[in-house]
């Protein structure tokens, strides 16, 4: 069996058979779909059941752990050779997996990462592909980049025995466990292989991270990095990668997470914490060549939260958002 499709499900009656059915629907059929229900408290458990005696999916029942231990017993479970993680609330092209099918036969590789749209449900709102060599098997050691790729786990197709001989796995009950996560499987792969179709469907939803009003657990991106450097530093990578380790924890921790925060308060001991954490890591990170990549609005960005003009950055926001 060529494929794993897990999906994690904790409390979205509402969305999974839309998520269910975006699988169902693949114009390849060399899969097996996994529901892992995680301790669901509202009426998913029983629709998973349900899903069960109409399509014959697997289905298995956990107490809560979160979405990184569900996935976790997916892999665990799973007899195909390529894991494929979708979140229950979001859902995929139907040309998702032939496609992916198609590029192995051109390319073998450990992993296979592509692009996503971001939806409202309605209406599609942008598309998200990362700048990387198209089609081509690259590695770290040789394409540095791969640390600035998207972290999201919904957005590959990772061989399952490149999670079980790294012994890397998801992190339980924690935000940011992508980053964890998919940051360590780039540096143990042989081979990745990069493919720009926007073939995920990422729903934009009150309670994903990057809207969740929660201020304080933003907190734990900086437990996420000292997971990962820590890592990387144990390896004997810390130094060899240090420039995309450093502008990755520039975009995600000192810009997004920033960000968040201050649009939430813009006066949060959370945004000094922060820049605390990336002063402390990076000394010099302001002088990091790959700085100069950003986009004009994370420049923009970039240069107040330097200048510590959060009231203004946050009325920028406010105003794109039309507020």
């Amino acid at each position: 069996m060529k494929f794993s499709v897990v999906i994690p499900v904790y409390n979205v009656e509402e969305y999974l058979e839309k998520c269910v059915d975006s699988i169902l629907a693949q114009t390849c059929q060399d899969y097996e779909l996994i529901l892992v229900d995680d301790g669901s408290t509202d009426g998913s458990g029983r629709l998973c059941d349900a899903i069960r005696e109409k399509s014959g999916c697997r289905v298995i029942h956990q107490p809560n752990g979160g979405l990184g231990a569900a996935r976790n017993t997916g892999i665990e479970a799973a007899r195909g050779e390529y894991m494929v993680f979708v979140d229950s609330d979001d859902y995929v092209s139907p040309e998702l997996l032939s496609g992916i099918e198609q590029a192995m036969k051109e390319h073998p590789a450990d992993i296979y990462t592509f692009g996503f749209t971001t939806t409202d449900g309605q209406k599609n709102l942008g598309v998200f592909l990362d700048e990387l060599p198209e089609r081509t098997p690259i590695r770290l050691e040789t394409c540095p980049e791969l640390l600035l790729a998207l972290p999201n786990a919904w957005c590959r197709a990772t061989r399952r025995e490149l999670f079980l001989s790294s012994g890397i796995r998801f992190p339980s009950r924690v935000w940011y466990e992508d980053i964890r996560t998919t940051m360590k499987l780039f540096a143990v792969a042989e081979s990745v292989v990069y493919l720009p179709e926007p073939w995920y469907y990422y729903l934009q939803r009150e309670g994903s991270i990057t809207r969740n009003s929660n201020l304080h657990r933003n907190r734990e991106i900086i437990d996420a990095f000292e997971d990962l450097l820590g890592w990387y530093r144990r390896q004997g990578l810390f130094e060899k990668y240090h420039t995309q380790l450093e502008r990755l924890c520039l975009d995600h921790l000192y810009l997004a997470a920033s960000v968040r925060v201050l649009r939430i308060d813009p006066k949060s001991d959370l945004l000094r914490e922060l820049r605390a954490y990336m002063e402390k890591t990076f000394p010099d990170y302001g002088k990091n060549p790959l700085i100069a990549q950003l986009p004009p609005a994370k420049k923009l960005a970039y240069r107040l939260l330097r200048m510590k003009a959060y009231g203004l950055l946050r009325l920028l926001f406010r105003l794109k958002d039309g507020k």
